[in-house]
């Protein structure tokens, strides 16, 4: 599904795929393999190569990694911040991929409503606590939310991750409002 020409996908300049540099170009073309389009945020961030890498990495790091945390919460702690921060793009984008993660048509709507509405386990409202805490007022984290994690079995490395994905996201929220990113149609009807 194309985005109509009215709603361009950023403010800023999107450069066309021959002109990127390889490298960015190849990625982004194995994963409109993969999913059958680009999302518009690798579009949008080729506009500025060295920082589209850098994004990409350290997205990466955060994002796919082996953990206690699944990568269906890791997607829930995107989608409850990015609302929080009020960002459209990824409210919807990660919503599709937490509704895949999940294998729950209904979960990402949840969460981003209101994540302590959600059908979720007292575990994952205590992540996702902590992570809103992050995101909006990271100056008042102390050892009570160290402890009221440690309770629901999340260890230093948790913590950590919970804590780095909520800033990542914080800074991606920002940009994508700043740019005007626009969420791809593909991903309002992904995972229903």
């Amino acid at each position: 599904m194309d985005q109509p020409a009215q709603f361009p996908i950023s403010r800023f300049p999107v450069p066309a795929l021959a002109e990127m540099p390889e490298d960015i170009r190849a990625r982004l073309l194995a994963v409109q393999e993969r999913s059958g389009f680009i999302p518009n945020v690798f579009l949008v961030l080729a506009h500025r190569p060295d920082e589209f890498r850098a994004f990409l990495a350290y997205h990466d790091a955060l994002m796919d990694k082996p953990g206690n945390l699944t990568k269906a919460e890791r997607e829930m702690i995107v989608v409850a911040t990015s609302n929080g921060n009020q960002c459209q793009y990824c409210v919807i984008a990660h919503g599709a991929i937490l509704r895949v993660r999940a294998k729950d048509p209904l979960i990402a709507d949840q969460v981003a409503v209101n994540y302590r509405k959600a059908d979720i386990t007292p575990r994952q409202t205590a992540m996702l606590d902590f992570a809103m805490k992050v995101s909006v007022a990271a100056y008042s984290v102390g050892e009570d939310d160290f402890a009221a994690l440690s309770r629901h079995g999340f260890d230093q490395d948790d913590i950590w991750d919970i804590a780095a994905i909520s800033s990542f996201f914080g800074m991606s929220n920002r940009l994508a409002n700043v740019t005007n990113m626009r969420p791809n149609a593909e991903f309002y009807t992904m995972g229903r």
